[in-house]
């Protein structure tokens, strides 16, 4: 017996709705980053990217736990001296909560080439709506 070997050129990709309405926004991230890192199928492949495309929406009711909307901060630097720039996660939900779940998906996947490729198939939306009819999603629970 042999070991299954997925290729790129075979591989066929599905779309996933993910409902963050009320759920964790870690517990979100983490379900994401499983389907768009193909984890979850039975071919997959470590050095191929066998991943599928997530919708997220929903991500302005996602929840933090505990006291991280105070304690948690998102933080830039311009590169120059004192160029650090901060934003509380409070502050960031309220404002961009789909860049707040893009980074923790981001943060889940692996740091190559194919993370890179995989959070371009990650698209997360603030309300309820998303523009991927066409594409047939399934919704997934987690």
């Amino acid at each position: 017996m042999t070991t299954f070997m997925a290729k790129k050129e075979t591989v066929e990709r599905k779309w996933y709705v993910l409902d963050a309405a009320g759920k964790p926004l870690g517990k979100t991230a983490a379900a994401a980053a499983t389907i768009l890192r193909g984890k979850h199928r039975p071919e997959f492949t470590p050095h191929v990217d066998c991943g599928e495309f997530v919708i997220i929406v929903n991500a302005e009711k996602a929840v933090l736990t505990g006291n991280k909307l105070d304690q948690k901060f998102y933080r830039r630097h311009s590169g120059y001296v004192g160029g650090l720039k901060s934003t509380s996660y409070r502050e960031l939900m309220q404002k961009k909560p789909e860049f707040a779940m893009m980074l923790a998906v981001k943060g889940m996947l692996p740091k190559n080439s194919i993370g890179r490729k995989a959070i371009t198939r990650l698209k997360v939306y603030r309300g309820p709506e998303h523009k991927h009819q066409a594409q047939k999603p399934i919704a997934r629970e987690f």
